[in-house]
């Protein structure tokens, strides 16, 4: 039986795409506490069926799948820009595709509006309404308004018109910065893309006998299996350690590990690495929001992963990868690497010297190369101290000497020394765990 939880989930997605939706009106259609339904919908928001938007409400969108992350809907353009809808605001779940900016005559410009596109221009009414009749949304800056017959037109095509305070300069901007943070997050890899699916998997009941477990050992030559109620939730995991010695007629129930560590599809594989290095987990099920299972994670599958990842360039840059790219190094001796970096205006903080996190990245991307030079494989942070750190102004190249204090199967101690012109700069100890390569 379904929980109240999970059938407003249901109900939220069994409504078509563009329904405006609120905690009263499934309340009361559903018979259940606004708490209840607030919590409800907040969750779906979470998941990509909903998005809220000031002065507007709650609509029903589409949900956003990973290769189209770049498109934005209009609904989110609203937010970006704190934008007010003047019409058409049964289309704000619509994507789209591109943006012009209407800085041009009139014919010009509608050379490039086209159809789900979206025309950012001022207080130009006839541009307004030509952009909706090609199949175009209008973002209006510098505060203004547009005439009623535009705003019908635009509630007619369903094909949203906003006004924003905000200059187009600053608009397109603002947009550009949404698409690019979109794609950064479209480049981080998720459990969900790597899983094995549970069609695919073995796995035990609670009512399984321990002989089961030797008859998937046989036929599967793996040692571990996750373990399910009647309801399909995972309540335990059982190795080889659990059923040596044990009767083969007792229940799995009775010799499994109770409530195992398990992921979503929608957790990092990043966390997910960590987690098992850090346990020293060599599976870990995949269960959906109702704790059923969905499949598997294997240690080797997610090594593999985090090792091809490394290799792929990134299409959006975070600060890790300016970090990276910036390292110029020279590893002549093993025992005595160098690395160099040019302090650029995105690594510094409001007083234009090194900024304290980007001082910790490079520290970390220090020790990493180090490491994988020395072919101990690949680092999970476990601990940093930063002993000092003199302001490294900007535009100065700095040089990073860390040093291997201690290493083991599975940890490392680095030391790290910073330099610039001969003086030391900075100084940190790092700890990590170490993963296989």
């Amino acid at each position: 039986m379904a929980t109240k939880h999970e059938q407003i989930l249901s109900f939220i997605e069994s409504l078509k795409v563009g329904n405006k939706i609120s905690v009263r009106q499934i309340a009361k259609e559903l018979n259940v506490s606004e708490g209840t339904a607030y919590r409800a919908i907040k969750e779906a928001e979470n998941k990509g069926l909903v998005s809220t938007i000031e002065r507007v409400g709650t609509i029903r969108i589409e949900r956003k799948q990973k290769e189209n992350f770049e498109n934005l809907t209009f609904a989110e353009i609203v937010s970006i820009v704190d934008g007010q809808v003047l019409g058409g605001r049964d289309g704000l779940y619509k994507t789209l595709n591109k943006f012009v900016i209407g800085a041009m005559k009139l014919d010009a410009m509608m050379r490039y509006t086209e159809k789900d596109s979206l025309l950012i221009v001022g207080n130009r009414t006839e541009a307004h309404q030509l952009a909706l009749k090609e199949g175009a949304a209008v973002l209006i800056t510098g505060g203004f308004d547009t005439d009623d017959t535009t705003k019908q037109l635009a509630d007619q095509k369903q094909l949203p018109i906003i006004s924003t305070s905000y200059d187009t300069f600053t608009v397109a901007a603002m947009i550009n910065r949404a698409i690019y943070d979109q794609l950064i997050k479209k480049e981080i890899v998720l459990v969900g893309d790597i899983y094995t699916k549970v069609e695919d998997t073995y796995f035990l009941k609670t009512k399984d006998q321990v002989a089961k477990w030797y008859e998937w050992e046989e036929k599967t030559t793996h040692s571990r299996y996750p373990v399910v109620d009647e309801k399909n939730k995972v309540v335990g995991i059982v190795t080889s350690k659990d059923v040596i010695g044990r009767k083969m007629d007792m229940l799995i129930e009775k010799v499994m590990t109770k409530n195992p560590l398990t992921v979503m599809k929608e957790t990092s594989l990043a966390y997910a690495a960590h987690m098992m290095v850090w346990e020293g987990i060599e599976i870990m099920p995949v269960v959906d929001h109702h704790h059923q299972l969905e499949g598997l994670i294997s240690r080797q599958d997610v090594l593999k992963a985090l090792q091809h990842i490394q290799k792929q360039p990134q299409v959006g840059e975070t600060i890790d990868d300016i970090v990276s790219n910036y390292f110029d190094h020279s590893p002549s001796d093993p025992q005595h690497a160098t690395y160099h970096a040019e302090i650029t205006p995105q690594m510094t903080n409001q007083l234009g010297t090194l900024s304290y996190g980007v001082f910790v990245s490079f520290v970390i991307e220090a020790a990493r190369r180090l490491l994988r030079y020395q072919k101990k494989g690949d680092l999970v942070v476990e601990n940093i101290t930063v002993y000092f750190i003199k302001p490294i102004q900007l535009e100065t190249t700095v040089t990073f000497q860390p040093k291997i204090i201690d290493v083991g199967r599975k940890s490392a101690k680095v030391d790290i020394e910073v330099y610039h012109e001969k003086k030391v700069v900075g100084k940190a100890m790092l700890m990590a765990q170490l993963i296989d390569r």
